[in-house]
């Protein structure tokens, strides 16, 4: 059985509930990424998780990516936004980015989460009005509004499929590879001098 563990940094509490219920699918362990190990070689599979800030992962998880060297991973996020948007895939791609060295990254989880209200307080204080400002407007209140009931059961569910998910798709590559790998062998002893003759 590989060995999983789940790395999390969490403000409102979002990001904690999905670390979760991944943990618990994968029977993993489980850290705050401010306790999390600085060496990560001891388990097959890391998942990554945070929550967005300026169209990337926050402040405490950018910190550790980087020391993050030589496994399998997987990211997953929440946001205010819909996982579908273009805001909330190019995060993903900014995770990997700044991802350590030798790594594998097998796939990637996103779902809505509830704006922290200190930032949607402090976003109502600006007085900006711009109705096109992807940040204040009707707009906005109308994806907060949608943001503020997630993570639901659904997304719960969603995450611990996504882990099913990743197992399956973990064994099937290595199924895969163990038959490149004997049919390899096979075409060796078959081409070693000697073989022809008998």
């Amino acid at each position: 059985m590989l060995k999983w563990a789940v790395i999390y940094s969490s403000v409102t509490g979002n990001t904690k509930r999905i670390a979760e219920a991944i943990a618990e699918q994968a029977e993993a362990d489980i850290f705050r990424v401010q306790d999390a190990p600085k060496d990560v070689s001891g388990y097959d599979v890391v998942a990554l998780g945070y929550w967005l800030r300026l169209g990337q992962p926050d402040p405490l998880m950018l910190q550790y990516l980087p020391t993050v060297h030589g496994t399998r991973v997987l990211f997953f996020q929440t946001h205010g936004t819909a996982p579908t948007s273009e805001h909330a895939i190019t995060s993903f791609a900014r995770a990997g980015y700044v991802l350590g060295d030798g790594n594998e990254v097998l796939g990637t989880f996103g779902c809505r989460g509830k704006i922290n209200p200190a930032l949607k307080k402090k976003r109502e204080k600006s007085g900006r009005t711009d109705p096109n400002d992807p940040h204040t407007g009707p707009k906005s209140e109308a994806r907060w509004k949608l943001a503020s009931t997630h993570p639901d059961a659904a997304d719960i569910e969603a995450a611990k499929e996504f882990v099913e998910n990743m197992k399956h798709k973990i064994a099937t590559r290595e199924r895969y590879l163990a038959a490149k790998a004997a049919k390899m062998k096979a075409a060796a002893e078959a081409a070693a001098p000697g073989k022809a003759e008998s």
